[in-house]
């Protein structure tokens, strides 16, 4: 699966749903190229249609690169040749992905969980807000805007007097026969220069921060154990909820 991966805890805490329903977990060690990012949730998504395989919560990190969601702009593209360009075929423009930032692909089935694509995103974004609060940030939604972000009072105001907002965590993903791939980054410590090559997520009035950029010397072993207790604060209702609808 991309290289070197290791299974990781899935939670803390105790569960009224079997151990067979847990997704199951994985790390990657090192850099996972782009297109075998992809090939492998490709094959995941197909095997947990057919129930093959269970779910699966992907974390890794990916060599430095620009990533084209279905609305990218080609004018957003401001270095076309600073570093590699994929087409990756989940929702969203453009982002940038590099070490330092840790990726989460959530190969989930909706069909056992909500089929509301509008939903998975919103929890996604509360997986993400939860996360970053066990580190005393304060993330937040903003209408019209996907993803998570942080309010910068440090930083200048935008001309009409509204304070600036860094995202801390981008989001994209693609729902296929209700099982969704792709999934979320969170910036922990990459090199935020390279956004100057993108107008990251078509939002040119905002920037881009990371947890250490904000002064948090947040590891990715940190960010990844906390991803793993919030997922069952927000996810793991779902199921309970679906089954009892269904009974």
């Amino acid at each position: 699966m991309g290289g070197p991966t290791r299974p990781i805890a899935f939670g803390a805490r105790s569960t009224d749903f079997a151990a067979m329903d847990k997704p199951e977990w994985r790390i990657s060690d090192g850099p996972v190229p782009y297109h075998e990012a992809l090939a492998v949730m490709e094959q995941r998504v197909a095997d947990i249609r057919a129930g093959r395989e269970r779910e699966l919560v992907w974390l890794l990190e990916h060599p430095p690169l620009y990533t084209a969601g279905t609305s990218a702009k080609p004018q957003d593209l401001l270095q076309p040749l600073r570093l590699a360009v994929h087409v990756a075929g989940r929702g969203g423009q453009y982002t940038y992905h590099g070490p330092g930032q840790r990726v989460v692909y959530a190969m989930l089935d909706l069909r056992a969980r909500r089929q509301d694509v509008r939903r998975f995103v919103a929890d996604l974004e509360e997986w993400t807000i939860r996360t970053l609060a066990r580190f005393s940030v304060t993330a937040e939604r903003r209408a019209g805007r996907v993803g998570v972000w942080v309010v910068r009072p440090d930083k200048p105001s935008l001309p009409d007097g509204s304070p600036r907002e860094d995202k801390v965590a981008a989001i994209g993903v693609r729902i296929r026969h209700w099982v969704s791939f792709h999934g979320l980054s969170i910036n922990v410590e990459p090199d935020l220069s390279h956004y100057a090559g993108i107008v990251p997520c078509g939002i040119a009035d905002h920037g881009v921060t990371s947890l250490v950029d904000l002064g948090l010397p947040v590891t990715l072993t940190d960010l990844d154990t906390a991803l793993a207790e919030t997922f069952e604060e927000v996810f793991v209702p779902e199921i309970v909820q679906a089954r009892s609808m269904a009974l």
